[in-house]
């Protein structure tokens, strides 16, 4: 275990990151007291679960039909010309 004390931290940051991913404890202390410790980060692995929102998600019958004042709004545009 290795304590270290917050300017040395800042100023070995990437040395320390080296010695946590090799399996050491690093301390980081302000004004002598221990306040954090460096760990590794370790990436959880999330388990999808089909179905989950089954039954949660509501659409209305006419969700997919296009609305007739934004059909005319594009065929009139000057933006999308024929």
């Amino acid at each position: 275990m290795e304590i270290v004390n917050m300017h040395n931290a800042k100023s070995r940051l990437s040395e320390l990151v080296k010695k946590v991913l090799a399996g050491e404890k690093i301390i980081i202390s302000k004004n002598n007291e221990p306040v954090v410790e460096l760990v590794a980060f370790k990436k959880e692995d999330i388990k999808r679960k089909p179905g989950i929102l089954k039954g949660k998600i509501w659409s209305s019958e006419d969700c997919w039909e296009t609305d007739q004042e934004i059909i005319k709004a594009v065929e009139e545009s000057e933006i999308f010309p024929e």
